[in-house]
């Protein structure tokens, strides 16, 4: 197939061949209207400027793209922080940020590199099996995923890890004499599409609960709203009782009625299970264990303030920023990992027994 040129791109927006040129380097004002409609036919066509063009324009935007997908499994209260913290270190390297919500896949990378709409790309909500990660590690502007997917493709990623997170959970809970562990678990969405952190987090503590010999049960799917079914099972397994078919990936159908723990990895779903447990008379720390993967104001800020493993995406999107400009500019510091990930703090609150004492 023959590569389109400005010619064409021109024919397509009915301008001149050289409105797409000042549309591309931004050498004379042009008007709004006249600048989306050669935009448009560069997106129709899948036409990428020539480098030397780029070169006129300087071809830094000092924009950086952020593309996130809002809903659909997803902790949409928790972006808030990740996208803050990317705004502020955007403006403190003198960059703006393009945000980009639209459920787009692989088009909206595309449209974003083609068009030169930004210098370099931020990726979230990364699944496991994501088919926008070849395409963009294809791209010419770098990109960071945060995130960590089967197959980066040679990308950078930043993220939490949710590896380290599940065997301290795990860790804590076994130092403290627990019997068994039951983890409340993710939306049936954030299941279905496989996002990362999903797979990431449950293999590994089923992992360590192998290791320590506990029996381990995952409920789910919780969704919003069923929290309070997830208390009554809770409670039953305390008691001895039966949890029935609602769950389906119990590694150890053993009923101890012992000291049980619970772990949230989902954290919009830790303040309405505690409300839920507070109807029900059970007291965590008290009845039952708990811990939840949140931030730390979060969980200070909980009533009862909860025994929480560290989730802080301002330090994922800090180091996350940090590796994007390092690859606009490596002369700028210190070689980024392919790989980084966060190390996870535990704090210690009230919502864990104590040790029995002998």
């Amino acid at each position: 197939m023959a590569a389109f040129t400005s010619k064409d791109v021109a024919r397509i927006a009915g301008v001149s061949q050289s409105t797409v040129s000042y549309v591309m380097t931004g050498k004379r004002p042009i008007s709004e209207r006249t600048r989306q409609r050669v935009l448009d036919a560069m997106a129709q066509l899948t036409y990428e400027p020539h480098s030397g063009a780029r070169a006129l324009a300087g071809r830094r935007t000092r924009v950086v793209g952020l593309v996130v997908r809002f809903g659909a499994g997803g902790d949409a209260f928790g972006l808030l922080p990740f996208i803050e913290t990317i705004a502020s270190s955007a403006r403190a390297h003198d960059h703006e940020v393009l945000l980009v919500t639209a459920d787009e896949g692989s088009a909206g990378l595309r449209r974003l590199a083609g068009r030169a709409l930004c210098d370099a790309i931020i990726m979230m909500d990364i699944e496991e099996q994501d088919e926008r990660v070849p395409v963009a590690a294809a791209l010419s502007v770098p990109v960071v995923l945060i995130g960590v997917p089967a197959d980066p493709a040679g990308l950078h990623c930043v993220d939490l890890d949710f590896e380290a997170a599940a065997r301290m959970a795990v860790e804590e809970l076994a130092d403290t004499g627990h019997d068994e562990i039951v983890i409340v678990g993710y939306p049936a969405a954030a299941m279905e599409r496989g996002l990362n952190y999903v797979g990431r987090f449950l293999r590994s503590v089923r992992r360590q609960a192998r290791v320590r010999g506990l029996p381990l049960t995952v409920i789910e799917p919780v969704d919003h709203g069923q929290e309070a079914a997830a208390a009554d099972q809770l409670l039953a397994r305390r008691t001895g009782g039966r949890l029935g078919a609602v769950v389906p990936h119990s590694d150890d159908a053993r009923r101890t009625g012992g000291r049980l723990g619970v772990v949230v990895p989902h954290s919009d779903a830790i303040m309405p299970l505690l409300n839920a447990l507070r109807k029900k008379d059970v007291v965590p720390g008290r009845d039952i264990s708990l811990i939840g993967l949140s931030s730390d104001r979060w969980a200070e800020q909980s009533d009862p303030p909860y025994t929480n493993i560290s989730v802080e995406p301002r330090d994922v999107s800090r180091r996350a920023m940090e590796t994007l400009f390092w690859l606009l500019d490596p002369s700028s510091g210190v070689e980024r990992p392919a790989i980084d990930l966060v190390a996870p703090r535990l704090t210690r609150r009230t919502t864990v027994m104590p040790t029995p004492s002998n």
